[in-house]
Formats: structure tokens, C-alpha cells, sequence
């Protein structure tokens, strides 16, 4: 007998009930269930099973993706600090459009983080081509439908069912999806957007029929290091001394760096760190995405969860690093700083990563987009993923091709970065 659910929009993230919306982004209890299943599974794994190539590394993190038991930024907190901030909303050109599933008494079964986009920026994963292609064919590409944390190129969920491993989950994923593609059609946006899945997630969404797009980022795998020179024992020689001397050249200037968390973190240390932040924005990108009441929100709500990398020279702030803290991996996300000194970035972005991780116990660091030259400092080459339902079958045949041609060129390129990484051969 069919479960019977509805469908709804939410056009705010406040709209939806905070506690019943965390149950679906993160169900703590089913994740930890599979992640003590996978680490048992792993125990007879050798240490360099994610040292010689691409796919191993690959599907060493898709195991821990399927077993995240916490991801900071699926929770209600995060998405809702975004919106209240206005740095999603408004005239930012995202617009909340929360796709759930409730039962007839209105509980919560499953959620998406949908948004209608009128443009491709915060995105990371890159459609510009073929919004252009599709304009210069006489059609519309926006509105389009994102599925996404806005602004946070990290791998999580993004079909939020409140238990994915129960005995209706297929049934409420694939209401899920339908409702997607209703809200597509009612928007009469030219697609739907699915970027950053799980890898199970990509498979179902595939099977679904969307295009499947691979895409390339470093991470940091922890292999139970018992503090950063166990790490660094773990490298080729070569590697080992350039990270040291980096390290030691960074603070050479009398800089200090002060790792904080929690009630830590002040009032002062995020108005320097939004100085950072728009500092660096304003020279790299052009336009910032977040504003200061973001930060004061996520400071207020998720402080816990936060790991703010300061850097102090002569007593004055001068660079800083935002990490937030997941119960399997740390996500380095957002950097800034008013002086440039050499290594400083490397240092408070990177190392005092694997410092935190490591101490903390946790598998892996994603230090974000892009950036080759992390393979040179512990991080390994992954693959990251997204899903794409076009709707005109012309531009969706020409994407298919595209996509077909690039899966390659991303699996040959983790390849070779894997062949360069600066591990110790067995």
C-alpha cells in the first residue's frame, strides 16, 4: 500500500521545523550505524591502499562519505543563517525553494536544499559553457533549479531522508526526486542541478536518468596519525623537509597563529576575520558572497562546530582561515588576510588542518576547490560528483556527449596526480 505523503515548497528554510529537518540532514543514529560498519570493514585495508592510484583514493572516500554521521552544513542552522543574513535571498539571485516530504500529519519524511538560480556563480561546479550554448540556441537557461549548500563546494548528502536505510526508503527518495522535477516544470526552469551528492546518491540519480558529471578535489586522509610528524614520517624526504621550512618561514616574521573553537571565538576575532574575508574577496573574485551577519549567526549558533584559524603579528589580526568541524572531517572553506607573507596561506589553511585533525581523531580534511598545489602538502586527489536533469532532450543530448568526453579527461587527471602523490612508496 502506497505511503501516504505530499509534496511541498518551502520557500524559506524557516518555514520548516528545525528539529524534524536535522533528523532528515543528518539521522545520526542509521549513519553511525553504517559508519561502524565501514570502519570494520576497513581494518584489513594495507595503509597504502590510497597511495597508487586515482580510483583507490576515490572509492576510499566514498566509503567514508556514505558513513559521514555529522555534515555541518545540511543543518538547519547553517542553511537558516545564509537566509536570515540575506546572503542567500533577496536579489542575490538564489532563491529557497525547499523541496520536502511530509506524511499526512505534516512530519517531516524527507528534504531537498533546492534554490531557483538566476545565474551560475557560487556554484563550483561550471555550467557556464553550456548556458551560453543554450542561449545562443534561442533558449532560456535561467531560471534554473539548484540542489546545493550555496557557496560550499563539500560533498554531503542532498537527499535528505530521515531514514535512508529504512524499508520505504526508495519509495520516499524517489518522491523526492519527482518533486524536483515538478518544481522544475511549475518554475519552468531549463534544469534541475544536484552538485556535491554522495556517490550513492550520483549512482541512484543516474539511474533516474540524469547526467552524471565527475568532478576533481584534495583532501587530506588521515591514516591514524598520532600527531603532524607522524604525518610527516609518513612522506617522501624530499617533502617532509619542504613542509617543515615552510612551516618554520611562515611565523618567521613574529607571527603567531591561534587556533580557536567554541567561546573562544570573540566578537573581535570575526570583525577582523570579515575584513579578511572582503579584503580578499574584493581582489580575487569580485564580489563576496557572505555577509557580516552570516558570520555573527554561525558564531552564535554553530560556534561548536567552528574552528577559526587566526594569524597575529605585532599584536594586530592579519589573515584567518574558517573551518567548520564534522564528527568524520574537518572543511576548510573560507580564507582572508590583509598582509601577504610567505607560507602564511599553506600554514593557517592547511597545516593547522592536519594538526586539528588529526589531534581530533578525524578521517579526512577537504581543504575546498581547486588548488594543485595541496598534492605537494598530504592532500590526495578525489572525486566529487554532481547530477544534471535537462529538460529540452537537444542541449541534453549535446551535455551527455560533454560529459561523456570529460569523466575521462577527470578519472586520467586523478591518475596522474595520484602517480605524483609526496607519500613514501611502499
Amino acid at each position: 500500500m502506497p505511503l501516504p505523503l505530499k509534496l511541498r515548497v518551502a520557500r524559506a528554510i524557516g518555514d520548516i521545523d528545525a528539529a524534524q529537518w536535522d533528523a532528515c540532514a543528518n539521522p545520526e543514529k542509521d549513519m553511525a550505524v553504517k559508519h561502524l560498519r565501514v570502519q570494520a570493514d576497513s581494518v584489513s585495508q594495507p595503509v597504502d591502499s590510497c597511495r597508487d592510484t586515482g580510483e583507490s583514493v576515490s572509492h576510499s572516500e566514498e566509503s567514508q562519505h556514505h558513513a559521514e554521521r555529522f555534515n555541518p552544513f545540511i543543518t538547519h542552522a547553517f542553511l537558516h543563517a545564509l537566509e536570515a543574513s540575506g546572503s542567500v535571498g533577496g536579489r542575490t539571485g538564489w532563491t529557497p525553494a525547499h523541496v520536502v516530504v511530509e506524511n499526512a500529519q505534516g512530519h517531516l519524511h524527507a528534504a531537498a536544499p533546492a534554490y531557483l538560480k538566476s545565474h551560475s556563480m557560487g556554484e563550483y561546479v561550471f555550467d557556464h559553457a553550456w548556458a551560453e550554448a543554450y542561449h545562443r540556441a534561442g533558449g532560456d537557461y535561467y531560471p534554473k533549479l539548484q540542489v546545493a549548500v550555496p557557496f560550499t563546494p563539500v560533498t554531503g548528502r542532498r537527499l535528505l531522508l530521515a531514514q535512508p536505510g529504512g524499508p520505504d526508503a526508495d519509495t520516499i527518495r524517489q518522491h523526492l526526486i519527482d518533486g524536483l522535477r515538478a518544481l522544475r516544470s511549475q518554475a519552468k526552469a531549463s534544469s534541475i542541478h544536484i552538485t556535491f551528492p554522495v556517490h550513492a546518491e550520483w549512482q541512484a540519480l543516474g539511474a533516474e536518468g540524469l547526467l552524471q558529471r565527475k568532478g576533481q578535489q584534495f583532501h587530506f586522509l588521515n591514516r591514524a596519525y598520532a600527531n603532524f610528524d607522524g604525518f610527516l614520517g609518513d612522506l617522501a624526504s624530499r617533502k617532509r623537509k619542504m613542509i617543515r621550512r615552510e612551516r618554520r618561514d611562515a611565523l618567521a616574521p613574529g607571527i603567531e597563529i591561534f587556533p580557536l573553537t567554541g567561546k573562544a571565538i570573540l566578537k573581535e576575532h570575526w570583525d577582523a576575520f570579515f575584513n579578511f574575508y572582503i579584503d580578499t574577496g574584493n581582489r580575487k573574485w569580485g564580489r563576496p558572497y557572505l555577509t557580516r551577519d552570516f558570520f555573527a549567526r554561525i558564531g552564535a549558533t554553530m560556534a561548536d562546530r567552528i574552528l577559526l584559524v587566526m594569524a597575529r603579528r605585532n599584536g594586530r589580526w592579519i589573515a584567518g582561515a574558517l573551518n567548520f568541524i564534522g564528527n568524520d572531517a574537518l572543511y576548510g572553506r573560507n580564507w582572508g588576510a590583509i598582509e601577504e607573507h610567505p607560507f602564511l596561506h599553506f600554514e593557517v589553511c592547511y597545516y593547522q588542518a592536519i594538526e586539528f585533525a588529526i589531534a581530533r581523531g578525524l578521517a579526512r580534511v577537504e581543504a575546498g576547490a581547486q588548488g594543485e598545489h595541496k598534492l605537494a602538502r598530504g592532500y590526495l586527489p578525489v572525486t566529487t560528483y554532481s547530477a544534471h536533469d535537462i529538460a529540452d532532450p537537444r542541449l541534453a543530448r549535446a551535455i551527455a556527449d560533454y560529459l561523456d568526453h570529460e569523466r575521462v579527461h577527470v578519472e586520467t587527471e586523478i591518475e596522474l596526480y595520484a602517480e605524483h602523490a609526496p607519500f613514501r612508496r611502499a
